[in-house]
């Protein structure tokens, strides 16, 4: 291996990662042609709560969950926030949801009718309430704005209603919380989607305001896009605000994070790694970033699926710790190639796994989460316990 393994730094770099849970995440999921039922998926919100602190239990790395709104509207929000604190967890961010409503066909914050519009700023204004409730860390937001045919609406206009929108938004999210913006090229709208890559999300958030950020989620590229340039670009403008993480193989698969293409998860956690020990840059690591897992676990078990989502993040957040920067830079400076490529090469066929169980055992967390989970016997006590009501799901 090309480092010298500093493990207690490494266990520290361990326990900030700190991995944010999707509470959609726990429901029936499907595609386009059916949601398919499981046993034991919460029935609320709270039942979501509790299954996200199981995670947390096992794993030891997922202290929040992220609501979706209105599919988590309670009538207490700082109740719920309340009693996910009881549980040993925070609220994350708070996502909004213009995309399901009949009113948004033709788009929501860049409708071409300014009532429609206006509908939709009033739900991201609300949810604007709801982070000042929960003590939510972040507003997120993701339009399936766009259009199907050349000449449906004029693409200006359109940018600046949601430019307009955004800066409005901004002024009415509580401080400190930041507002995520997040891109995706196509999908609904298969002509012109309204924010379609990286560089459309940063011009928004620079128009917005100070404490706007760009999310960058793992499956909203095109085939061959590199997505750690996008990253460091975006760290290196301090613009860099969340991921959501998945994989995918065709297109927005929602596939668990490093299932397709682990090496790229590698090369990303290796950028933010990097940038958090450069010499003179604060902020700039995991901890002024949000780790959001989003992923659409259709026909693979819930709990079982997000554990093993978390294990393989934390897999390479630690391959990622382990790259010898100070090696790598003198090679790169050298212009030795094949030398600098060998030192990420030599970190990520590092077994990371050893580490990690130590870094459990200290903490009272089992060696193997999955396996210690799947023995408890909780998957069938809570398929059981929920055998009444109706299981949440996208509907």
């Amino acid at each position: 291996m090309s480092a010298t393994l500093d493990e207690a730094r490494v266990h520290g770099a361990l326990d900030s990662f700190n991995v944010e849970l999707p509470s959609w995440g726990f429901s029936n999921t499907g595609t386009r042609f059916r949601v398919f039922p499981q046993p034991g998926v919460p029935r609320t919100t709270e039942e979501k709560i509790e299954d996200a602190a199981t995670v947390h239990r096992y794993t030891g790395a997922t202290p929040l969950v992220s609501l979706h709104i209105p599919w988590d509207r309670v009538a207490d929000f700082s109740q719920l926030a309340a009693l996910a604190a009881s549980h040993g967890m925070r609220l994350g961010a708070i996502n909004s949801n213009t995309f399901q409503d009949e009113r948004y066909r033709l788009g929501s914050l860049a409708h071409p009718d300014a009532a429609v519009r206006e509908s939709a700023l009033r739900h991201c204004l609300e949810c604007c309430e709801i982070v000042g409730a929960t003590g939510a860390h972040a507003l997120k937001v993701w339009l399936g704005d766009g259009t199907n045919y050349p000449g449906q609406d004029d693409f200006r206009a359109r940018k600046r209603r949601v430019s307009e929108a955004f800066q409005r938004i901004h002024a009415e999210l509580p401080e400190p919380a930041s507002l995520l913006i997040e891109y995706k090229f196509y999908e609904p709208a298969f002509y012109q989607t309204d924010i379609q890559d990286w560089g459309m999300a940063l011009l928004l958030a620079q128009q917005a305001g100070e404490r706007a950020r760009v999310v960058v989620d793992l499956g909203h590229h095109a085939h061959g896009v590199n997505i750690e340039q996008i990253v460091a670009i975006l760290l290196d403008e301090g613009r860099l605000g969340a991921f959501d993480l998945n994989d995918r193989k065709y297109g927005d698969d929602d596939l668990i994070a490093g299932s397709i293409n682990p090496y790229q998860l590698f090369l990303v956690f290796n950028e933010l790694a990097g940038a958090g020990r450069e010499p003179g840059r604060t902020g700039a690591g995991a901890g002024a970033v949000s780790y959001m897992v989003d992923q659409s676990h259709n026909v693979e078990p819930k709990l079982p699926a997000l554990i093993r989502t978390v294990m393989t993040l934390q897999e390479h957040w630690v391959k990622a710790q382990m790259v010898d920067r100070q090696k790598l830079c003198d090679l790169q400076q050298a212009g030795d190639i094949l030398g600098a490529n060998g030192v990420l090469k030599d970190a990520y066929d590092t077994d990371a796994r050893p580490l990690l169980a130590r870094w459990r055992e200290a903490r009272d967390l089992p060696p193997d989460p999955l396996v210690a989970y799947l023995d408890s016997g909780e998957e069938q006590r809570r398929a059981d316990a929920r055998q009444d009501g109706t299981g949440a799901g996208w509907a």
